[in-house]
């Protein structure tokens, strides 16, 4: 509105000093003059339609002026368009171009008046033409298309140096990487991928093409219609060229995007809690039994992985105990395991006094981690066998016989020859406490054949 009313004051401004006052003073002098025309003159003034014609004269007249620049306005301004987009007129079948800036800034110059008209336009467009440029180094002008004659304009930058390549073709072999997996529900798998096609091409410069070291469909499983057990179908998979040190290559790919079938499971297998106790008893206290509240736990994960899996040990800290005691305790996720179906359970132990099992006779030892080629040997029967003590609650040792305990020594990484060697003992019940009477026996090594 401000300016409107500027224009609109300067026209006020130009009409009375060309038009009214002159016009006034030219009255003045021949009524001044002539008594009989100034009568005849003020009385054509008088009449409606004598006005009328004199205000439709003058009114062409300054039009006239005004579009002719005989008269012309100082109020002269500059608007800045900046980021306009660049148009490239060429054959993409044929070439790629290089060099030319996404982006110009263009500087309008002209009246207030002009320049909030182009201002209020969308149709600002930047061109660079190349047709007809053969492949090679080019400087090209950026122009501007303007769509007034009466505006002067400016293009930063308005010069480029541009490089036209020739477009090659080749095939490559696809291959194909999973994004998002981690976003699938914990239980779930997948356990294939299959391609549409196992090749595409890939189109732009030969210093490109020679930079593509693998190009890959990006497998998102964000994109998947349903996420459920079975064949799920998606639908325009991206595709990319990375070249040797996994950088993103920028060519062209026929066809743009590909379909693939992704196979989804939930593969799970149950598998046994055992107890382990940690730490020793306090003194003269033992563990009679325990109870969990769930024997089992349901786990989740890759085949590979759960069928690995025989039992999960829930290690439980009994240094404290001194009588009955419900304990939560959480179960540790075995590696490579996605999801279980529960993750803590509670344990119940009962605690009585210790009591002693001495002498059980005739526990072989065995040899564990024995190098290759070597054969392992007591030097005399006394150190084929040890005598254990056993230590618990009455109703544990009681069943407790020399077949439900291991004696072992540790061979790993002797050499030939002589070795006298610590004795391990563990027993097939976790609630007992095995002691070896004798603590080392002597082995000899000596090699096999």
């Amino acid at each position: 509105m401000k300016i409107f009313k500027s224009i609109a004051n300067a026209i006020a401004k130009i009409l009375d000093k060309l038009i009214v006052t002159p016009l006034t003073k030219l009255i003045v002098k021949i009524t001044g003059n002539k008594n009989t025309n100034g009568k005849l003159f003020e009385s054509l003034l008088a009449k409606p339609t004598a006005l009328l014609f004199i205000s439709l004269f003058f009114s062409v007249a300054l039009f006239i002026a005004v579009d002719q620049k005989i008269i012309r306005f100082t109020d002269n301004g500059a608007e800045v368009f900046k980021g306009q987009t660049v148009n490239v007129i060429y054959n993409e079948e044929a070439y790629v171009v290089e060099g030319l800036p996404e982006t110009v800034d263009v500087t309008l110059i002209g009246s207030k008046a002009d320049l909030y008209i182009a201002k209020q336009s969308s149709n600002h467009s930047v061109t660079v033409d190349l047709t007809g440029l053969e492949p090679g180094t080019h400087k090209v002008n950026i122009e501007y298309e303007k769509g007034r004659n009466d505006i002067e304009y400016s293009v930063n930058p308005s010069v480029a140096t541009v490089i036209i390549y020739e477009k090659v073709s080749d095939s490559r072999t696809l291959t194909y990487d999973v994004l998002n997996e981690e976003k699938l529900d914990k239980k779930y798998v997948i356990d294939s991928v299959n391609l549409k096609t196992d090749t595409v091409t890939i189109r732009g410069p030969q210093y490109r093409l020679d930079e593509v070291a693998a190009v890959k469909a990006l497998i998102d499983v964000s994109d998947l219609p349903n996420v459920e057990v079975g064949k799920q179908t998606i639908e325009n998979v991206k595709l990319k060229a990375y070249d040797k040190s996994g950088n993103v290559v920028d060519v062209e790919f026929v066809p743009e995007t590909i379909s693939a079938d992704v196979e989804i499971s939930a593969p799970s297998k149950e598998v046994n809690l055992n107890f382990v106790p940690t730490a020793s008893m306090p003194f003269g206290k033992a563990i009679s039994s325990y109870n969990f509240s769930a024997n089992k736990v349901m786990v989740y994960g890759a085949n590979s992985v759960i069928n690995s899996i025989n039992g999960i040990d829930i290690k439980v800290d009994v240094s404290k105990l001194t009588s009955d005691t419900t304990l939560d305790v959480d179960i540790p996720k075995p590696t490579g395991v996605k999801s279980m179906s529960q993750n803590s359970i509670k344990v119940k132990i009962f605690v009585t006094d210790v009591a002693t099992k001495s002498n059980i006779q005739s526990v072989n030892i065995t040899g564990i981690n024995t190098p290759e080629g070597m054969v392992a040997q007591p030097i005399d029967e006394a150190n084929g066998v040890i005598e254990v003590e056993v230590k618990g609650a009455q109703s544990v040792i009681d069943s407790v016989q020399a077949s439900d305990i291991t004696a072992y020594v540790d061979l790993k990484g002797l050499s030939e020859g002589q070795h006298e060697l610590n004795v391990e003992v563990k027993g097939s019940n976790p609630l007992a406490t095995y002691v070896a009477k004798k603590t080392k026996v002597t082995i000899n090594l000596t090699k096999a054949g």
